[in-house]
């Protein structure tokens, strides 16, 4: 993310980062003041994470969030 007040290093909205703090991984959706917000890949409930804990995700960590995704994506009603 960058922009005024993001941390050096912080991931773009739209990547997937860590939450170091836990290791969960999410996608970065923006930012709830100082702190990062993050979605587990698929979906579910946002958590605030602090910039000083989000990390870039590895590319493994990515092929496996977005392997998720895509088969979150097909079990969904059309």
């Amino acid at each position: 993310m960058t922009g005024e007040g993001c941390a050096p290093g912080t991931p773009e909205e739209g990547a997937f980062a860590v939450d170091a703090r836990d290791g969960r991984v999410g996608r970065v959706t923006g930012r709830s003041g100082p702190d990062v917000r993050l979605r587990p890949p698929g979906g579910g409930p946002e958590w605030d994470c602090p910039p000083e804990a989000v990390r870039t995700a590895s590319p493994g960590v990515v092929l496996r969030a977005r392997v998720t995704e895509i088969n979150r994506e097909g079990q969904l009603p059309r």
